[in-house]
């Protein structure tokens, strides 16, 4: 598959889902309107949100919504899916909330779509909790983002150097949705995201077996976007049910399973019963508000 070119002037859109995280959001905004190469809109989708009010943006964004049944999970894939057919342009950049791009990282990211076509991904630095954000929303410099964030441990190694073209990959199990480039023909010819899979856990990986199923490359950018800090659970207790539903159904579409090492997790500390190579995963209770409260850390990811 040849790539097509994005070309130095042309126009992409930046895609993002928000639920709740309206500050998070704001920021995400202002980064995206001091980028050295700026898209010409911004589409939110808003997923059970339908009161929200967008922040201020000096590019052009526009909003649109997605909505799960009372008590069901988050619909992310209906999002990100209602957000491409809303955009406009032939590129998409896809970018989670809780992430501000560097000042350069469009420009890098759609360089190396240029050079590669498929997915490309970003490289994500994690904020650490006294990261001084107010100082970046005050003067837009990233130096002080670098300086109080820093790269996943298990990922480090996926991004090429700075200034160095992005990397071919075949690690399709280690793609994540925080940010990445595609060309809407492409996303089309994936499918999108599965929208069967509800709520958190499964639907990246899913969506890149996919890729790779159709022949898609994979490529990891050194292009830098900075992932805003809150608390973590470890492990995502308050995604279980989501998690075990969803693991499930990757493992009859796929016939492996995702999310092993949280999975191992819940099995070790008497939340689910899972066989590794066998079909079974099965729910056995769930998390009490002092278990959630016990796994919850104030790590950067």
């Amino acid at each position: 598959m040849q790539p097509q070119q994005t070309g130095p002037d042309q126009a992409f859109s930046v895609l993002i889902i928000s639920s709740g995280r309206d500050a998070h959001l704001a920021n995400a905004v202002r980064g995206i309107s001091r980028s050295t190469r700026r898209p010409a809109e911004i589409v939110v989708c808003y997923l059970n949100q339908p009161e929200a009010v967008p922040p201020p943006s000096d590019v052009p964004l526009r909003v649109v919504h997605a909505a799960s049944g009372p008590g069901e999970p988050l619909p992310l894939g209906a999002g990100r899916n209602a957000a491409a057919a809303a955009a406009r342009s032939a590129v998409l950049v896809f970018l989670d909330v809780d992430c501000i791009p560097a000042t350069g990282m469009f420009g890098h990211l759609l360089a190396d779509l240029d050079r590669t076509g498929g997915l490309v991904m970003a490289a994500p630095r994690y904020l650490t909790a006294d990261a001084d954000v107010p100082a970046w929303v005050s003067d837009g410099d990233d130096q002080v983002l670098h300086r109080d964030s820093v790269p996943h441990h298990a990922r480090a190694a996926l991004a090429p150097a700075p200034g160095e073209p992005a990397r071919a990959s075949q690690e399709y199990a280690l793609f994540w949705s925080l940010g990445f480039a595609v060309h809407r023909e492409i996303f089309e010819r994936i499918g999108g995201f599965d929208e069967s899979f509800a709520g958190y856990g499964g639907e990246d990986t899913d969506f890149a077996f996919t890729a790779q199923r159709k022949a898609v490359p994979l490529a990891f950018s050194g292009a830098t976007m900075f992932h805003q800090h809150h608390g973590v659970h470890r492990p995502p207790l308050q995604h279980l049910n989501s998690i075990v539903i969803n693991a499930r159904a990757f493992r009859a579409k796929w016939g492996s399973w995702p999310m092993t090492g949280w999975l191992e997790a819940f099995a070790r500390e008497g939340y689910v019963s899972w066989e590794r190579d066998g079909g079974d995963l099965r729910l056995l209770r769930r998390p009490g508000p002092d278990e959630l409260a016990a796994a919850r850390v104030n790590a950067p990811y």
